[in-house]
């Protein structure tokens, strides 16, 4: 395959593949209110279909790279696409939520192999002079697909069955299989590691199991003793991993990155920044439906903004952490967002509309500041050859966080709403007030985790900024 029309076509087809798994996260966060009704349960016990497609991200991501080395990435990023489209008809065929959960979270195994393999195909395709162009195409659709999502999934609702906002992956999917049959490189390592097939059961169960409990938490379908076994098991799962991964020459996540300082806060700090993050996503379509009593497309229309103003901040992010530096932004910055998530609480039925968008342009402002800002971090002191690591870690750590951070925030809404209706538009917004409240000031608490950066770290980071 001639390499110059690998680089014409390898960026389109990564892309493309983007902004299908992104559309798929964004679309559904609004059509939530809908299928909760046809489903007849209640908003928040839908958590778990929005859970677990994150958590099986977080999960298989760390096999993606071995995957691609030993099967090539032409197979690999096929059955990934596959499964992924395969997955989206599942679940608009789902009769329940069960149905609905298991098919997501074959589809978050589809999607953990996309984007890392896609990235994997581009570093090995084009020469060093050319990867930053290659890589902020690549990023284009990552920016469309919340900007777009919302109000996709919010008109498709009002007008269609809520099935069809996951059948629209279909037709994006086979156009991508042709084009990957056609154009995708296969790259192969004739000599990589041995899979840590013991580290993968320890960290993948545990993890599973520990993201399982926080749905379920609070909602009585267990008793607290119950609860408690379960809770102790998956600790002591992943502490035997972390156990594991010390002993192993090749662990699945190699745990000794840690000891980088800039490494640790820029991925551990962003955990806990993530939790207070992770959850708006989720909460706000309900708010803005349930608690304002907004149809789906308006709703849809009002997630926007957010996603508008962190293309402009894409644009902006490098020359604001050159000229401020990135402890100063990352302190000051999370601070911030911490302020605009407890603004929500003060939105009612009277609330104008413009002062709502105000709210979520500031909040898509800062966050996508505070997402280049933890991603680039993170490789501010990693040698090139644990770069590959790094990102694996990084990238599970942040889809965790995600995880975590949608049941943390179901869990809070649902404690301030008691045993209370979810179908009571008085209480629905006090609940989600409160929770707003909760959620902002834990993240402005989270600013302090970034208070051990130095005044010149992330200076000898390059100028290509990444953004999640």
């Amino acid at each position: 395959m001639e390499n110059s029309i690998v680089k014409r076509y390898l960026p389109w087809l990564v892309a493309i593949a983007l902004f299908m798994e992104h559309l798929n996260a964004t679309i559904l966060n609004t059509a939530i209110p809908a299928i909760a009704a046809s489903l007849e349960v209640t908003p928040l016990s839908l958590k778990a279909v929005v859970s677990s497609y994150v958590l099986s991200l977080a999960v298989f991501i760390p096999i993606s790279g071995w995957m691609a080395d030993r099967f090539g990435t032409r197979r690999v990023f096929a059955a990934a696409v596959g499964i992924f489209t395969l997955s989206s008809i599942f679940c608009g065929l789902a009769l329940n939520v069960p149905m609905l959960v298991a098919a997501r979270i074959f589809q978050g195994i589809g999607a953990a192999m996309m984007l890392p393999v896609g990235r994997l195909a581009i570093v090995r395709t084009f020469p060093k002079s050319e990867l930053l162009a290659a890589m902020n195409f690549v990023i284009i659709p990552a920016l469309i697909g919340p900007l777009l999502g919302p109000t996709i999934g919010g008109i498709i609702v009002h007008w269609l069955p809520w099935q069809a906002i996951f059948f629209v992956n279909v037709p994006v999917g086979l156009a991508a299989l042709w084009l990957i049959r056609r154009h995708m490189p296969d790259y192969r390592s004739s000599n990589s590691p041995p899979l840590d097939i013991i580290g993968f059961v320890l960290f993948g169960c545990g993890i599973a199991l520990l993201s399982w409990v926080l749905e379920i938490f609070g909602e009585h379908y267990l008793d607290a003793t119950s609860i408690g076994v379960l809770l102790s098991l998956s600790l002591c799962l992943l502490a035997s991993y972390g156990w594991h991964a010390r002993h192993n020459i090749h662990p699945l996540l190699q745990l000794s990155l840690f000891k980088t300082r800039t490494f640790r806060v820029a991925v551990a700090g962003g955990f806990v920044t993530r939790l207070g993050l992770g959850g708006m996503p989720f909460l706000l379509p309900l708010f803005y439906q349930i608690g304002l009593g907004f149809p789906a497309w308006k709703s849809g229309l009002l997630m926007m903004p957010a996603a508008a103003a962190a293309m402009f901040m894409k644009v902006i992010s490098i020359r604001v952490l050159k000229q401020f530096g990135y402890r100063t932004v990352l302190i000051a910055n999370t601070l911030l967002i911490g302020f605009t998530i407890m603004l929500f609480a003060i939105v009612d039925s009277s609330t104008a509309i413009q002062w709502i968008i105000a709210i979520s342009l500031a909040q898509g402002f800062f966050n996508s500041l505070q997402y280049s800002s933890m991603n680039s971090m993170a490789y501010a002191d990693v040698s090139s050859e644990e770069a590959s690591m790094a990102s694996t870690i990084a990238s599970s750590l942040q889809q965790l966080s995600i995880s975590f951070g949608l049941a943390f925030a179901s869990i809070i809404a649902a404690w301030y709403l008691g045993d209370v209706s979810q179908s009571n538009q008085l209480a629905v917004t006090g609940a989600l007030h409160y929770a707003f409240l909760t959620l902002g000031g834990l993240t402005i608490l989270s600013s302090a985790s970034f208070w051990s950066l130095r005044k010149n770290d992330g200076d000898n980071v390059s100028r290509g900024v990444d953004q999640e």
